[in-house]
Order: C-alpha cells, then sequence, then structure tokens
C-alpha cells in the first residue's frame, strides 16, 4: 500500500516566508552597518577631546600653584604685605581693578625666561583673558589646532557669603579649543588664605 502525504505535513518554506525572512535580515545588517559607519567616522573624536582636557587640566593645575599674593612677588614687601596698599611697586592686586601680568614684562613659563610668571594673577591677561594659540605647555612644547583662553573673576564675596572682599577669590576659567571645533572648560579657585602665598 502507498500511502500520499497529508496536506498538514508539508515540508519547507513558502516564497513569502522566505522574502519576509529576507527583508527582516536585510534591515538588520542596514542598521548594524550603519552604526558601526557612524562609530568609525567619528573615532578620532574621542582622541581629540581627551587631548583638549589634558592641555586644559594642566594649564589649570599650573595657574593654581601659583602665589596668590597682595604685591608682585618680586615686590621687597612681598612676604610682609597684608592689603595691597603694603606693596612698594607696582601691586599684584590692582586694587580690585583689571588683573594682569605686573610688570608687564613677565611672560609664561618657556624655559630661560627673563621675567616668568610669577603669580596667579598674571594669567588672567585682563578683560580679554589671556589666550595661547597655539596652546603650549610649560616648557614651550606646542599643540597645534589648539588654542587657549584663560578669564579670571573676583568671586570673593559670592563664593565666601560676603564675608570677605571680593579680591580674596578668584574663579579661573580656561577653555581649550581643537580641531573640529572641540571645545573644553574646567573652572577652578583660587583663594587667599594667606597674604603671603
Amino acid at each position: 500500500m502507498c500511502t500520499k502525504p497529508s496536506p498538514m505535513t508539508q515540508r519547507g518554506v513558502s516564497l513569502i516566508e522566505l522574502i519576509i525572512f529576507i527583508v527582516i535580515i536585510s534591515t538588520a545588517l542596514i542598521g548594524i552597518i550603519s552604526v558601526m559607519n557612524l562609530t568609525s567616522a567619528h573615532s578620532a573624536d574621542p582622541l581629540i577631546r581627551k587631548q583638549a582636557l589634558a592641555i586644559a587640566e594642566s594649564l589649570l593645575e599650573e595657574v593654581e600653584l601659583m602665589p596668590f599674593t597682595f604685591c608682585d612677588p618680586d615686590d621687597a614687601n612681598a612676604a610682609s604685605a597684608v592689603s595691597d596698599t603694603g606693596c612698594i611697586g607696582t601691586n599684584q592686586d590692582n586694587a580690585g581693578g583689571v588683573l594682569g601680568p605686573i610688570p608687564v614684562t613677565e611672560s609664561r613659563g618657556v624655559v630661560g625666561t627673563a621675567d616668568p610668571f610669577d603669580n596667579v594673577a598674571d594669567y588672567a591677561g585682563g578683560v580679554a583673558g589671556y589666550t595661547i594659540n597655539p596652546a603650549t605647555d610649560i616648557a614651550g612644547n606646542a599643540y597645534p589646532g589648539y588654542s587657549v583662553k584663560v578669564t579670571m573673576l573676583r568671586v570673593g564675596a559670592a563664593f565666601l557669603g560676603g564675608a570677605v572682599s571680593a579680591g580674596a577669590a578668584l574663579r579661573i576659567t580656561v577653555t581649550v579649543t581643537g580641531p573640529g571645533n572641540t571645545s573644553v572648560e574646567l573652572d577652578g579657585y583660587r583663594t587667599r588664605f594667606s597674604p603671603r602665598i
């Protein structure tokens, strides 16, 4: 006896099922390839951002580690002055005026500089801020494609609840701009906790 297979025991896939399977797999592959393409196209961005962050952190630390005295450290009364009126020469604190290098001949960090920055306020650069383009480290090594701007704001009265003068604390903002308009901004505070440091 020969028996015919029942219509219910069909084997294989129909043409419609095969087309639906191909469409689903194609859609998934397109999504995966798009994500991979986007990731590889932007793979350099983290490196640029990390370099900009390293430059900003380094310069902010450099500025914050400088003395914050009433007088320029070259002033004969720098070690004893307890206000900006105690300075013999032009005082660094400038009686609440524009911050900047005092004397104006001071410059930043190049090895062998005769008159280097020696006070936190030297980095302020006045109202416009202090700009380094291209960015350089303290030894003078340049980072082409990156520029740096340092600005300072007197915030003693606001920062310390009005208990001290505005000049007793500085808010230091370091902004680094890198390739592709990558920008990193860091803020730090420097307080005058002793007149002589």
